[in-house]
């Protein structure tokens, strides 16, 4: 048996050129139920025009259905995938860096266990921004206790910071926003000038 077409083991990394990429498996993406591990690949052109890979692997993910978004709060759709929210479900807000703040929401759960929603009060969350950012990240906790991150990787879009823009709120002087981390998920930024 010969050996497969291409370079020799240690020679320089090759970049691609994109050509037509067929994605639309990937659009409905969210609608699929995963088990666990959840493996995600989505890929996409660099900025620099070169073919990439996006991936995630992960025991169980929350994925994002759906944002809705007023002057005071904001509520959430979304759906397990390698996981059952359990007997005792809740979401944790906990901000990213320093100080262990945490919050706690109990979500609504839908009867299969795996979809819920719940709804952040951006009161809440300014009124624990001290001076300059604070970022809290959102979690589930699952059956067995285990926290999963809730965010958005199942369908075709490989970063969404930029695209999907969700409102602001001014809160009691801090502007309070919900967005995309550079690994897609989803977080609440709270900036108190």
């Amino acid at each position: 048996m010969g050996r497969l077409p291409g370079p020799e083991p240690g020679a320089p990394r090759q970049r691609l050129r994109p050509g037509l990429r067929d994605l639309r498996t990937l659009v409905e993406g969210h609608l699929r139920e995963r088990p666990s591990p959840v493996a995600v690949r989505v890929p996409y052109v660099t900025r620099d025009g070169y073919l990439a890979l996006r991936a995630w692997l992960r025991t169980a993910h929350a994925e994002v259905e759906g944002v809705h978004v007023t002057d005071r709060s904001m509520t959430v759709r979304a759906r397990l995938h390698g996981a059952t929210l359990g007997e005792a479900p809740a979401v944790l807000l906990r901000v990213r860096r320093g100080g262990g703040t945490e919050r706690t929401v109990v979500p609504v759960a839908e009867k299969d266990g795996r979809g819920f929603s719940f709804t952040v009060d951006y009161g809440e969350l300014a009124g624990d921004a001290g001076p300059g950012s604070r970022v809290w990240d959102l979690f589930v906790r699952v059956d067995g206790g285990t926290s999963v991150r809730i965010g958005r990787l199942l369908d075709d879009v490989a970063d969404r910071r930029d695209i999907f823009v969700l409102p602001a709120a001014v809160i009691g002087g801090a502007v309070v926003r919900p967005d995309y981390t550079v690994d897609n998920d989803l977080s609440v930024r709270a900036d108190r000038t």
